[in-house]
């Protein structure tokens, strides 16, 4: 094997080291189904918000919805609706609500 050849299998080794742990922490869509049904009365099942004063879920960035879920949920971000129904929800809930929404068409 040549040392272009080990270089290149090194890489790849290190390449997976580093995304495993973010295909690991990514969320469950079909995990997200049991909880989804508090998210649908005003997001909607594909994520398009029923009414002007619900945003869109639909195709947000996991990232980006987990990190709101997790601020409602603490109280850090103000709604009373959105506190109420984020308040019971395990990191494990949001990771998979956050990819359902992100993949729901």
């Amino acid at each position: 094997m040549s040392i272009r050849d080990r270089f290149a299998a090194a890489l790849s080794v290190a390449a997976l080291a580093l995304l495993a742990p973010a295909a690991l922490a990514a969320g469950n869509a079909a995990a997200a189904m049991s909880k989804v049904g508090g998210c649908v009365a005003c997001h909607g099942a594909d994520g398009i918000g029923k009414a002007p004063q619900y945003p869109n879920l639909q195709g947000q960035k996991a990232a980006y919805l987990e990190k709101q879920l997790k601020a409602f949920r603490s109280g850090e971000r103000k709604d009373s609706n959105m506190n109420a129904l984020a308040k019971p929800l395990s990191d494990e809930d949001i990771a998979n609500l956050a990819a359902y929404f992100e993949n729901v068409n």
